[in-house]
C-alpha cells in the first residue's frame, strides 16, 4: 500500500487550478540534473495526459546522458530562445517550479517568472523554500523531487494513471538523486513507490545502463586522471577533496554531465566520511561546489557555514566567487575550524577510526 506524503488539503488548491487552467509551464534549476529533468518530464507527461498544454523550460542545457528520456527533445532551453521561453512563461496559467527552493536558482528565467501573472506552485525537497510562490509543497525528508511528483500524482487521484513514460522519468530522478538508492533513501514510502514503478513496467537495470554506461571515452579518461592525480585525502579530517580547473576540463573535451558522480567516489575509501568536489566554471565566472557525506556527518552544514551553500544532510552544494586556489584555502580553513567543534555530529570527522 502506498504511504502518501501529501494529504488532500495539501493539494486542494492545485486540484482547483487543474479544473480551469489549461496552460502549464514547468521550470527547474540551472544545470539541471537527473532529478530536475526526470521530475519535470514526469509531471509534464501527466499533465498532457489530462489534456493540458504543458511544456518544460530549463535555463540551460541538460546532460546528454538523459537524452533518451521520453519527452527530452521537447524541452525548451531558455538560453537557446529567450524570447520564445519568456512568451510561454507570460502566457502560462500555472507555473510549476520543481527541484529548486528560491527563484535565484533559475537564472535569467527569473525575471519573466516574477512578472508572470500565472499561479506559482513549488514542489521541492530542499531546505528553506522562498516566498515567491502561491502554493509550496516542500519536503526535505523526501529522497528527490521525482519521488514527490509520484506522491503528487497519487494525491490528485492519478495512481492508476501513471504511464510507463511517467514512471521511467520518475525512477530516473529517484535513482540519480540517491546514488541508485544508496543514500537519502531509507524510506518505506520511497520503496513502495519504486515497487509500483516496477509493477508498471520500469526496467531499473536498463535505466541504470542508459544513465551510467553512456559516457564518452574522454569522460572515462577524465575519471582516471581525477583518481590518480587530483583526489586528495586528508586522513586527519576523514575528508577528501577533488578540484578541476577549466583548463583541465578542456583537456579532456569536457561536456556537461561528465563530472557527474565524481564527488561520491572518495567515499568508497575506508575512513573518509566527507567528500568535496570543486569545478571551475569559467563561463559562469565561479567555482561550482559539491559535498557528500555518510552517516550523521552534516556536509550541508559545512556548505552553509563556509560557502553560503546548503542542501541535505549527506548531499549539498554551493558556489564560490573567486579562484580555485582561494576556494581550496577556504575549504582547508573550514576543516580546521570544524576540528575544534564540540558538536557530536561534526566530531565524527575527527575521531580516529
Amino acid at each position: 500500500m502506498i504511504e502518501n506524503i501529501f494529504s488532500g488539503s495539501d493539494v486542494a488548491e492545485f486540484r482547483v487550478w487543474m479544473e480551469w487552467a489549461d496552460r502549464y509551464v514547468i521550470l527547474t534549476h540551472i544545470g539541471p540534473d537527473g532529478d530536475a529533468i526526470g521530475s519535470s518530464l514526469a509531471l509534464c507527461h501527466y499533465l498532457k495526459g489530462k489534456g493540458k498544454d504543458a511544456v518544460v523550460i530549463i535555463p540551460d542545457s541538460a546532460p546528454d546522458f538523459l537524452s533518451w528520456l521520453p519527452g527530452f527533445t521537447d524541452i525548451r532551453v531558455y538560453a537557446d530562445d529567450p524570447a520564445g521561453a519568456e512568451e510561454l512563461v507570460y502566457k502560462a496559467d500555472v507555473i510549476c517550479c520543481l527541484d529548486f527552493n528560491v527563484v535565484g536558482r533559475i537564472g535569467k528565467v527569473a525575471a519573466s517568472f516574477l512578472y508572470s501573472k500565472a499561479k506559482k506552485f513549488l514542489l521541492d525537497h530542499h531546505l528553506y523554500p522562498g516566498a515567491n510562490f502561491d502554493v509550496i509543497l516542500s519536503h526535505p525528508e523526501a529522497s528527490s523531487t521525482s519521488e514527490m511528483v509520484f506522491h503528487l500524482i497519487c494525491a490528485l487521484g492519478g495512481y492508476r494513471e501513471i504511464t510507463l513514460d511517467v514512471a521511467r522519468c520518475i525512477y530516473t530522478g529517484i535513482m540519480t538523486d540517491t546514488g541508485a538508492l544508496s543514500y537519502n533513501s531509507n524510506s518505506y514510502s520511497l520503496f513502495m513507490a519504486v515497487a509500483h514503478l516496477l509493477e508498471i513496467g520500469v526496467d531499473k537495470d536498463e535505466i541504470y545502463r542508459k544513465v551510467y554506461y553512456n559516457y564518452s571515452e574522454s569522460r572515462l579518461r577524465l575519471q582516471g586522471y581525477v583518481l590518480n592525480e587530483k583526489m586528495k585525502v586528508f586522513p586527519e579530517f576523514s575528508t577528501s577533496l577533488i578540484t578541476l580547473s577549466d583548463q583541465e576540463l578542456q583537456r579532456f573535451s569536457y561536456r556537461k554531465g561528465d563530472t557527474e558522480g565524481f564527488v561520491n567516489m572518495p567515499l568508497q575509501i575506508n575512513g573518509v566520511y566527507m567528500s568535496a568536489f570543486f569545478r571551475e566554471d569559467r563561463e559562469a565566472g565561479l567555482i561550482k561546489l559539491s559535498f557528500r557525506s555518510v552517516g550523521d556527518v552534516p556536509c550541508n552544514r559545512f556548505a552553509t557555514d563556509f560557502f553560503n551553500g546548503g542542501g541535505h544532510l549527506n548531499a549539498a552544494g554551493g558556489e564560490f566567487h573567486g579562484t580555485l586556489d582561494e576556494a581550496v584555502q577556504k575549504f582547508m580553513k573550514g576543516l580546521d575550524e570544524w576540528s575544534k567543534s564540540t558538536e557530536e555530529c561534526i566530531k565524527q570527522l575527527f575521531i580516529k577510526k
